[in-house]
């Protein structure tokens, strides 16, 4: 994997700068003891930090895989602990993202937050620094102490500014199932650190770009697999590794770190940006078992969404629900999927998040968003009424918004793999609807509450402001989503070039009975030794670039082994099958029904 320096790329070492900011003034506000001074210094830090992000996002160069703004620092000896950052395809949008909604988390603070605002802005600015510090790691120590560190401003902000009677049980209970999670993907890192050392013999490193060039055998990758797969599961979450988040989410703040658990997805990043990558034979050995977790997070997240009362709870299990579509859609391992789960990691973080400022909106109003609470809230909040209704929308694929692009990707993916994946897929859109115009109908179209109909006000400026943010980034990915699909398609063709099970070159030149110790070393452009013919050709940019023609080669061959099956099935029936040379005739002499695998969808 090539890399652009930061220095060279824009002068300056913009990531770090990205990642500092934030935290100098988290410091500056430790010093303030005015309120209102507190809230300008934290609204000025959160509002420069994305600018500074939207700017990185920008300046991002389109149409490569290379890694980019790479700032070295380095590693330390013995140890192979580094400052290794740098963005690529699958990290770019998570970066302005992050930003934007800490920007609106400290501007909805004077509303949401009554008492002691100058350590709440601190916290939330902390808790901005270690999100974006995670994004911006290459180095997989560095990761994880991001990974942990976000634990301590999420404690103070739980316990101090949440809403319900047990938000210190809450509180520890995610810190139970984080430390948990942590523990486990630290043995993962180790682990591949250990094997990096022993296969490369130059010590231990967790540089991610040097541990992509290490082959893993296939033993060792299914136990880093599970060790990884299991913490990032837990942070996502996904069933049964979730029962922490509805606790979190309903007894915690009302904004802020409810805002950055549903709309930050961490967790599937993670799955994407360590585990598909570094492990690519253990994740197509074990695709099935994640799609059934998908699958089954899916259905259960919703099915328990349809009978809450709790628009907090409602959106914890849908959190769930969604994430199951995500994992589904990037462990199909193909290019449809792995850019339809990426874009749908952002579209139900902008919603999630959005759905979360809604439920914040009616906490300030007549507390906790209960149904019992609520009835006719469209008859004196009509712009509160058509926020809700425009962002739940675009949570089940609504034509025109960012998440019916992201479906339409998941689902074809889904189908490439194997139909019922995309019924799995698809259902998520029907059990979505349901269970969000279920509180949507009962909430803010049912009979008028009498009791608390006279404090049901319409949204205030910044409220405004807040959901004409998040609704124009919605119609923005609906409606022009080529930016964003053409920053993240290079990285992730290259990833599903890495995943495949060979590429088609290496496929027609070696057989199908290549080991998988050649397997792996060829999708890690590192030489076998053990392989025919000597150590084979890395996978060189000309063959990433020429993409379409090796898909191709690739369909050429699948007719091929298609043929092959035919013919036996029809020998073995007591036919005869033509002479004809399989490799000159892209369509075979056969006596079953041929389907037509050349025409297949151009991806969007």
């Amino acid at each position: 994997m090539n890399e652009v320096t930061a220095m060279e790329q824009i002068g300056f070492p913009i990531l770090s700068v990205l990642l500092f900011l934030p935290v100098v003034f988290m410091v500056a506000l430790a010093f303030v003891k005015n309120e209102q001074l507190a809230y300008r210094i934290g609204l000025a830090g959160a509002a420069l930090t994305f600018i500074l992000a939207a700017f990185l996002a920008y300046s991002f160069r389109i149409g490569t895989s290379d890694m980019q703004f790479v700032e070295r620092l380095g590693p330390l000896p013995g140890i192979g602990v580094g400052y290794y950052l740098g963005v690529d395809g699958v990290s770019i949008l998570f970066i302005p993202v992050t930003a934007l909604l800490a920007l609106l988390v400290v501007l909805y603070a004077e509303y949401s937050v009554q008492a002691d605002a100058r350590h709440y802005l601190m916290a939330t600015l902390g808790l901005e620094a270690t999100m974006l510090g995670a994004f911006l790691s290459l180095d997989l120590v560095l990761f994880w102490a991001f990974f942990v560190l976000e634990l301590v401003p999420a404690y103070f902000l739980i316990t101090r500014w949440g809403t319900g009677d047990r938000r210190r049980e809450a509180a520890f209970s995610y810190i139970y199932f984080m430390l948990t999670g942590a523990a486990l993907m630290l043995v993962g890192m180790v682990l591949l650190a250990v094997n990096h050392s022993m296969v490369a013999g130059s010590g231990l490193s967790f540089d991610f770009v040097a541990l992509l060039d290490v082959p893993v055998s296939e033993s060792l990758q299914t136990v880093i697999f599970f060790l990884l797969f299991i913490g990032f599961a837990v942070k996502a979450p996904l069933f049964p590794l979730h029962t922490w988040m509805p606790k979190v989410l309903e007894e915690g703040p009302v904004v802020g770190m409810s805002v950055f658990l549903v709309g930050i997805k961490l967790g599937t990043y993670g799955m994407l940006r360590f585990i598909i990558p570094l492990l690519p034979e253990a994740a197509r050995e074990w695709l099935w078992l994640m799609a059934v977790l998908g699958a089954v997070s899916i259905v259960y997240g919703a099915m328990i969404a349809l009978i809450q009362t709790n628009l907090r709870r409602l959106l914890a299990f849908a959190s769930v629900s969604h994430m199951g579509v995500v994992v589904l859609s990037i462990f199909t391992l193909n290019i449809y999927g792995l850019e339809g789960g990426l874009l749908q990691m952002i579209n139900f973080g902008v919603a999630g998040a959005g759905l979360f400022f809604v439920a914040g909106f009616i906490n300030t109003r007549v507390g906790p968003p209960e149904l019992s609470s609520l009835g006719g809230v469209s008859t004196n909040a009509p712009w509160l009424t058509v926020a809700f209704l425009v962002i739940a929308l675009a949570t089940v694929g609504l034509p025109g918004t960012g998440g019916f692009n992201g479906e339409h990707l998941v689902l074809i993916g889904a189908f490439e793999v194997h139909w019922a994946l995309s019924i799995a897929a698809g259902s998520a859109i029907f059990l979505t609807a349901a269970y969000f115009l279920w509180y949507f109908q009962r909430a803010f179209l049912g009979d008028v509450n009498e009791r608390t109909v006279h404090k049901m006000k319409d949204l205030r400026l910044r409220e405004m402001v807040i959901t004409l943010s998040l609704g124009a980034v919605i119609f923005w990915i609906g409606l022009a989503t080529t930016p964003f699909v053409e920053r993240m398609r290079p990285s992730l063709e290259a990833l599903e070039t890495r995943a495949g099970v060979t590429s088609p070159d290496s496929f027609a030149e070696s057989g199908e009975g290549q080991s998988s110790e050649a397997s792996i070393a060829r999708v890690n452009d590192v030489p076998f030794a053990g392989a025919e013919g000597g150590n084979p050709e890395p996978i060189s940019d000309a063959r990433l670039e020429n993409r379409e023609s090796g898909k191709a080669r690739e369909r050429g061959i699948r007719r091929r082994s298609l043929h092959r099956i035919r013919r036996k099935y029809v020998e073995r029936e007591g036919a005869s099958v033509g002479d004809e040379r399989v490799e000159n005739d892209p369509t075979p002499h056969s006596p079953l029904p041929t389907p037509d695998l050349s025409d297949r969808r151009e991806r969007p």
